[in-house]
């Protein structure tokens, strides 16, 4: 009786199937990405570098503790109030401004419509939002936080923008961002951020 070979299986073959197969899952596969903030960090200042004096009332501390609780100014807010109670600091014009870089004195504020104040900034290139966050704080409610924060900064300058050029500052950027060679776009992006800075700083967290 003839000897019965067992048949052969191609492992070239199924290579190139496992191999496709790869591809098609690394092509086809979702990845989660976690949410984050876009800020650009402050380069590192020279050894002779002497930090200015600011004054207190021109600092906005939001304190965020472990139970992911907000203290801003000392009193519990919801994070729901942040922003409003950001615009209102930011915005408020009580004093004097910085001198601006080509040399000009500082002047008041007088596109702000906050109260003016006495016992608030004294103008947006003063006003510094400082956030602390407790090293048990969920990512969320720090992610949370920022966002509002943003959201003061871009209802501020939406506002001025409309204002003085009839359209949003995002509208305003989308149109630099499509004509990056255009110096009068430029020049009115560069104003809207100059007249309110973005000023968000991040202390180092409690234990």
């Amino acid at each position: 009786m003839a000897r019965r070979e067992d048949p052969e299986i191609n492992a070239g073959s199924m290579a190139d199937i496992a191999f496709l197969l790869l591809i098609f899952f690394l092509v086809t596969t979702t990845m989660n990405v976690d949410s984050g903030v876009s800020k650009k960090l402050s380069e590192k200042p020279p050894a002779d570098y002497v930090p200015p004096i600011i004054k207190e009332k021109n600092i906005f501390v939001v304190l965020i503790n472990r139970n992911n609780e907000l203290l801003v100014e000392e009193h519990r807010m919801d994070v729901k109030d942040l922003k409003q109670a950001a615009i209102d600091f930011i915005d408020n014009g009580g004093g004097i401004g910085n001198a601006s870089e080509d040399g000009a004195p500082g002047a008041a504020c007088d596109y702000c419509e906050g109260q003016r104040s006495e016992s608030s900034s004294d103008h947006p290139n003063k006003a510094i939002i400082s956030v602390q966050s407790d090293r048990g704080t969920e990512y969320g409610t720090y992610i949370k936080v920022q966002n509002e924060l943003l959201r003061a900064y871009t209802d501020l300058r939406n506002r001025l923008s409309k204002k003085r050029y009839g359209m949003s500052f995002d509208q305003l950027e989308e149109a630099f961002d499509a004509d990056k060679t255009n110096e009068v776009l430029k020049k009115k992006v560069e104003d809207i951020r100059t007249a309110y800075p973005q000023i968000i700083s991040d202390a180092e967290p409690t234990s």
